[in-house]
């Protein structure tokens, strides 16, 4: 699937950004849309490193910003992670008020409500939900990066229950989960009421081996 299939559907300003980087879409992108994501549907996006969820992700957040529906969070598991995508989204949207909110987890950050999109880490969330931040019900687009830590012994709980009040605060909003490393991608995906997403295709073939006594013997 080429970008230009789907122009009508994206927001102007979003095609003429993306257009400037990307010509065809990755299987897992592809996918997505053929899965709702333009729709708002809620999905889970199980793909390898590099296959394009971020992409996905941006494709959500955006439209939803762009087209006055709502505002948008994308959390992630680490404040680097979040520093990062911070500058990255900076960079690209220009046009987008966008902040990063990393810092004390015993503030409201009230200033957050002059923003479109939010970046931040589960824990920070968490404290903002809590202490009732109003800008929280104009969220329209949750991205969740890195999902799997669900599993994690400790921040998995914190994640889980951040999810739960989310979606029982935003019962109109879309979802969107991300990972490369899901065991059980079917009971997650029924969990959270989501369109499933799979694919296998990566940049860069991967090839797995043995190293013993100084070589590596392929599979």
């Amino acid at each position: 699937m080429e970008l230009k299939d789907i122009e009508t559907r994206l927001h102007p300003y979003l095609f003429e950004v993306l257009e400037k980087e990307i010509k065809g879409l990755r299987p897992a992108q592809e996918k997505a849309i053929k899965s709702g994501l333009l729709e708002g549907k809620n999905l889970v996006v199980c793909t390898p490193t590099a296959s394009g969820k971020t992409l996905i992700a941006e494709m959500a957040m955006l439209q939803a910003i762009l087209n006055k529906k709502g505002r948008a969070v994308y959390i992630v598991p680490l404040k680097a992670l979040a520093s990062e995508k911070y500058n990255e989204f900076k960079s690209r949207y220009s046009k987008v008020k966008i902040a990063l909110s990393i810092g004390d987890i015993d503030s409201s950050d009230t200033y957050l409500e002059k923003y479109d999109l939010i970046i931040t880490v589960a824990e920070k969330m968490d404290s903002l939900i809590r202490h009732k931040a109003d800008w929280i019900k104009y969220l329209h687009a949750v991205i969740i990066d890195e999902i799997h830590l669900l599993t994690d012994s400790s921040r998995g709980p914190t994640l889980e229950i951040l999810i739960t009040l989310l979606r029982r605060l935003l019962k109109k909003s879309q979802f969107i989960a991300l990972s490369a490393t899901i065991g059980n991608p079917e009971e997650l995906a029924k969990w959270l009421d989501a369109n499933l997403v799979t694919d296998n295709w990566r940049p860069v073939k991967l090839h797995k081996g043995v190293y013993y006594n100084g070589e590596v013997e392929f599979y």
